[in-house]
């Protein structure tokens, strides 16, 4: 459940009584009820958001070709840089077939040179008119089917070469090891998972908000500007020393929970934080012409929402309000009251439509 925090000061400019007993009699008979007149200010809004906190970057490594494992360079929880190597299959086998493919290819760039002096002696008696030209095409013709010949003994030996390059496994990014789940002389396969680097010199803080949230506070302008701290509340309560940066996450919204995801980027250069942590994010915007009113002035009707407002004759009368957040024990008004209402702060249970009664004071 989303908790709000709310900053509020001088919202609620007069507070006609403030103790737990509301009603009572005056000299006319009419009923007293403790009355709060409203006044709009602008104020800060603070918002908690439950967060999942992820590495900018967070791969898993695996194997390319199967093989044992001969040697592990790292440990878990390792720092390591772009390039390194972190393990290394044996290549053994592969060394073998890499010596018969460089010797097949040799021997076919060899007899390709031999059909090639062929076909120059086969030339100079073609210019002579010993032979025919077609004793040349012949010649020709078996020329270049040992260069084709060669082409793809050099395209064996490549890939022989290619995939023992992939017995070295080296860190795509600089970054931090996780569990390394297997030991050295261990088989591994293309599908075996030897370990996930993490990198987060930056990471992210991935949170949900409501479709009505979404298009209330998000579309209504430029959402970063409103936007006035972003800060991260770890699990331990105390807060993070970085402040975030809002980034969209996600273009779509869930059809089924009706919320669209959204992220914090925040700077990890401690590395303190780490990938699949949890923390709360607290988005503080500001809050211009903001009217509050304590949630117990306010209640329900057939799912709509009214309060008690004195006119000038202090007859008390149902005026239908719009809800904007419901803020701990406060709601934002959005629509329905007018700078310097009236409204009876307490006993409303035991109001009805068109009663008259003494503001208490």
């Amino acid at each position: 459940m989303i908790k709000n925090y709310i900053f509020y000061g001088l919202l609620i400019t007069t507070i006609a009584a403030c103790h737990s007993n509301s009603q009572g009699n005056n000299s006319s008979g009419d009923k007293e009820y403790p009355v709060v007149t409203v006044q709009p200010r602008d104020t800060t809004l603070s918002i908690s958001y439950v967060a999942n906190i992820q590495a900018g970057r967070n791969i898993e490594l695996h194997p390319r070709i199967d093989g044992l494992l001969d040697r592990i360079y790292i440990r878990e929880g390792q720092q390591v840089r772009k390039g390194q190597v972190l393990f290394k299959i044996n290549d053994s086998e592969l060394r073998i077939e890499l010596n018969k493919a460089a010797a097949a290819y040799k021997s076919a760039v060899a007899d390709a040179k031999v059909a090639q002096v062929e076909v120059d002696r086969v030339q100079m008696l073609v210019d002579k008119k010993v032979i025919t030209k077609t004793e040349l095409d012949l010649v020709t013709a078996k020329y270049k089917a040992l260069l084709a010949k060669a082409d793809v003994a050099l395209a064996d030996k490549n890939a022989v070469q290619q995939r023992i390059s992939y017995t070295s496994i080296a860190a795509p990014f600089d970054g931090v090891v996780d569990r390394i789940p297997f030991k050295e002389g261990s088989l591994v396969t293309t599908g075996s998972l030897l370990t996930t680097i993490s990198d987060i010199g930056t990471v992210f803080a991935y949170f949900n908000i409501s479709e009505n949230e979404y298009f209330r506070t998000l579309l209504s302008g430029n959402s970063a500007q409103q936007i006035t701290s972003i800060n991260l509340i770890l699990p331990d309560g105390t807060r993070y020393p970085y402040n975030g940066q809002l980034e969209s996450a996600e273009s779509e919204i869930d059809e089924n929970t009706g919320n669209i995801a959204y992220k914090a980027r925040f700077s990890n250069p401690e590395k303190t934080l780490r990938h699949g942590a949890s923390g709360k994010l607290l988005i503080t915007r500001p809050l211009q012409n903001a009217i509050l009113l304590p949630q117990k002035t306010v209640f329900e009707i057939q799912d709509k929402n009214y309060v008690f407002v004195l006119d000038q004759n202090n007859i008390a009368r149902m005026r239908s309000i719009r809800i904007d957040q419901r803020l701990a024990d406060y709601y934002v008004i959005s629509g329905g009251l007018d700078a310097n209402d009236r409204i009876v702060y307490e006993g409303i249970k035991s109001i009805r439509e068109g009663e008259r009664i003494t503001p208490k004071g």
